[in-house]
């Protein structure tokens, strides 16, 4: 029922683009007389035009908005209306975001504890998926040692600490950079901007919550060997480079206690295996590049969490978010999904890694 009405709802809209993107088109080529063949020619460059562009995107987000607001009241909402329970094991294993995480018990349970809306966006799932594991792995406990790296504005440690759990929250220091952008955004953490008043009290988190700088990659030998967990949650694509970003992965293993446990979220290529980012502010990983990651992190005695990297059926498993994003935090369930998003001409989504440091 659900694919007729998206077929009834898709092809006005898509029809409609059709017409604006046509004259955008070249023509269908012709081959010349053998006789009298064309001298070449030099393709005219194609107009631009930034008002289509954005009617473009705008159009396939409001076409978005609908389906995501029918699929939520189809299958979210039962879940939201049934009584609150406790966490169920799953079990999870490294993967990707996919549309059928988004309408699981375990993730509409994650979002009330967050006092989160239970939407099609991944970086939701990103804060969800990381609780579950943690959960799984036993670490979300009183007297657990935790270490985020890059926290920016989320809200785990405040949630970890009202859970017993003592968090060292880490960003880099305002004086590099790098932390420009992340400033000016609201999205480079301090203690105050940690603080979720609706998660946890100020006492406890001022006692469970400690904050220091740390640069991702240069990560200090005291914070060797100390922690039961530690995470990052789509921030180490943007350390420089690919090969910092898995150095860092293997590095961050070496700040847990043997068996601990990490959460690793970051970008994943779902256009190509070969083409994509890997230097720049921000890089997207391929599946051969996170692969062979697995292999160097199990020959350090390491274990991997099986990688799934099914990309999903469901049809926000295929629609790509455009520009201009809208922040989760000012989302409702009738806005667009964001569960793939173009980048850099890439379609990306995320990519959560469960690893467990060896003896």
């Amino acid at each position: 029922m659900l694919r007729r009405w998206a077929k009834r709802l898709a092809d006005p809209w898509l029809d409609r683009i059709a017409v604006r993107v046509a004259h955008r088109l070249p023509a269908p080529a012709v081959a010349p007389p053998a006789a009298a063949p064309a001298p070449p020619q030099t393709a005219a460059p194609l107009p631009t035009d930034a008002a289509l562009d954005f009617g473009i995107a705008w159009d396939l987000k409001l076409f978005g908005s609908r389906l995501a607001r029918e699929l939520f009241d189809a299958r979210v909402q039962p879940l939201l209306d049934a009584p609150p329970a406790a966490p169920r094991t799953v079990p999870l294993t490294s993967k990707l975001c996919e549309q059928a995480d988004i309408e699981s018990a375990w993730f509409v349970h994650w979002c009330r504890e967050l006092k989160m809306a239970p939407i099609y966006h991944r970086k939701v799932w990103e804060d969800c998926f990381a609780l579950q594991a943690m959960w799984e792995a036993g670490v979300l406990r009183e007297g657990s040692q935790g270490l985020c790296f890059g926290a920016g504005a989320e809200p785990l440690p405040s949630y970890l600490a009202s859970r017993g759990v003592d968090v060292l929250a880490t960003d880099l220091a305002p004086d590099d950079a790098a932390a420009a952008q992340w400033m000016e955004t609201g999205q480079h953490a301090s203690p105050d901007r940690l603080f979720r008043p609706e998660l946890v009290d100020r006492a406890t988190f001022d006692r469970r919550i400690s904050f220091r700088h740390v640069d991702m990659n240069d990560i200090p030998d005291d914070l060797a060997g100390r922690f039961d967990v530690c995470w990052s949650l789509c921030s180490l694509e943007h350390v420089g480079s690919t090969a910092q970003a898995l150095a860092f992965i293997e590095r961050s293993l070496d700040c847990l206690k043997p068996g601990g446990f990490a959460v690793h979220t970051t970008e994943y290529n779902l256009s190509s295996e070969t083409d994509t980012l890997t230097t720049g502010a921000c890089v997207i990983f391929t599946r051969p590049q996170i692969e062979a990651l697995c292999d160097r992190l199990r020959a350090a005695g390491h274990e991997v969490f099986p990688v799934s990297f099914h990309t999903g059926s469901q049809p926000l498993d295929r629609f790509i978010d455009l520009p201009p994003w809208l922040s989760p935090n000012a989302l409702s369930p009738s806005d667009p999904p964001h569960l793939r998003l173009a980048l850099a001409g890439y379609a990306v989504t995320s990519i959560a890694l469960l690893l467990r440091r060896g003896a």
